[in-house]
């Protein structure tokens, strides 16, 4: 089994989503307080090892990197333009339902916070090929674990 994180840093929350590379599939996604990422990363280090972490280059990336496990080989890719992409990979992961779906997608703004499809997305570009995510869309978690 091959087991990658990637997150979306931020000051205040992160995105992030644990996928097995081998089915190309999300097996968890969320979005937690900055302070929370180490405690995810370790609860997820104990279901599976974890072959390496993909890290966003913007906000925060770099005090978030200082903290990471040494033993964990971190990536750092450009995550750039991320969060648009993010909202049109929203919507093709859970298109929109009812009348909503008269609406053009450019024009509908997601119902949940886009962290951790970020850092789906910073992922996706990484390895240059869709992840299936099969579960609801994230929500956040609470503040402080």
């Amino acid at each position: 089994m091959s087991w990658i994180v990637s997150v979306d840093p931020g000051r205040n929350k992160c995105g992030l989503v644990l996928v097995d590379c081998e089915s190309d599939c999300v097996i968890e996604g969320h979005v937690v307080a900055t302070k929370a990422v180490l405690h995810t990363l370790q609860c997820w280090r104990q279901i599976a090892p974890v072959e390496c972490l993909v890290l966003g280059d913007g906000t925060a990336s770099d005090s978030l990197r200082n903290e990471l496990p040494e033993d964990l080989p971190v990536k750092l890719v450009d995550e750039r333009g991320t969060t648009l992409q993010a909202r049109k990979r929203y919507w093709q992961l859970w298109p929109p339902r009812g009348w909503r779906r008269l609406i053009p997608q450019g024009l509908l703004i997601p119902p949940t916070e886009l962290d951790a499809v970020a850092a789906l997305v910073i992922l996706e570009s990484e390895l240059g090929r869709q992840i299936f995510w099969p579960g609801p869309a994230p929500l956040r978690n609470a503040p402080s674990q």
